[in-house]
């Protein structure tokens, strides 16, 4: 089993930026993608942004230019810097690891982390 850890989120103002982490608890780089994805109450899940281990990286429009997904392989964990918050940004975000080659070797998701954008 692999366990993913979010953390980062809390309550921002408008225009502010925040930072989440996501810690797996085996080595994914090359062999798997890392994703964010959000979801709002009463809304169905959406992708944020995607990094796979050959560098590429997708991202939503709603975030394109305000949002960065990053990695730090020795630490097996995966960045979403965010920029200029707005408050259609509330969400729980959900951190995502799928098997490059297909979700049926390893798909696993964390267990959120909640950003709130008020002021």
């Amino acid at each position: 089993q692999v366990q993913l850890v979010e953390s980062g989120g809390g309550l921002v103002q408008p225009g502010g930026s925040l930072r989440l982490s996501c810690a797996a608890s085996r080595s994914w780089f090359k062999i798997y993608a890392m994703g964010w994805y959000r979801q709002t109450l009463g809304k169905q899940r959406e992708l944020v942004a995607t990094f796979t281990s050959g560098g590429s990286t997708n991202y939503a429009d709603s975030v394109k230019g305000r949002f960065t997904i990053s990695r730090d392989n020795a630490k097996n964990t995966v960045y979403l810097q965010m920029n200029s918050l707005k408050p259609e940004d509330t969400a729980v975000y959900y951190c995502n690891m799928r098997h490059l080659l297909s979700s049926n070797y390893g798909d696993y998701w964390g267990q959120g982390t909640q950003v709130t954008v008020s002021s």
